[in-house]
């Protein structure tokens, strides 16, 4: 197992973590209209999934005595804050965590059987909010 590589791959996953609790703590702001609560609260709960998250894989990393970065993965404000527009960023920030998840899984299969369950584990929850995203994007008729 490349060492460094698995690090580097960790700390990435942390970035976009924490840009997760900074984009849906955003989002949960913007949200108007008469659906405004249920939606909020949607996405207030996945900016506190985000933080534990982000916790979680922290102590994967200093677990390979490893420094946490202190970044914060890529933000875009676009200013486009339509519902629809704000779920399309979602899924956009949704598919990128489940490629970083991905690399991990890459990194570490055969070689480190806790990572290798972190990684999978991680995979199914994000692929679910995609699938919960890609339905909230739907039109009810």
């Amino acid at each position: 197992m490349n060492r460094e590589k698995v690090i580097e791959c960790l700390n990435e996953i942390l970035e976009h973590e924490l840009a997760g609790v900074v984009r849906y703590s955003h989002y949960s702001f913007m949200v108007f209209g008469y659906n405004r609560i249920p939606i909020v609260n949607w996405f207030r709960s996945h900016a506190n999934e985000s933080l534990l998250h982000a916790n979680e894989v922290g102590e994967y990393i200093t677990r390979m005595d490893a420094h946490p970065s202190l970044k914060i993965g890529k933000l875009l404000e676009t200013h486009q804050h339509s519902i629809g527009a704000i779920l399309a960023e979602s899924l956009e920030h949704e598919k990128i965590q489940v490629q970083k998840y991905r690399n991990l899984l890459d990194e570490v299969k055969d070689q480190d059987i806790a990572l290798e369950e972190y990684a999978r584990k991680m995979i199914c929850e994000e692929e679910l909010h995609i699938s919960e995203v890609e339905k909230m994007m739907k039109s009810p008729e």
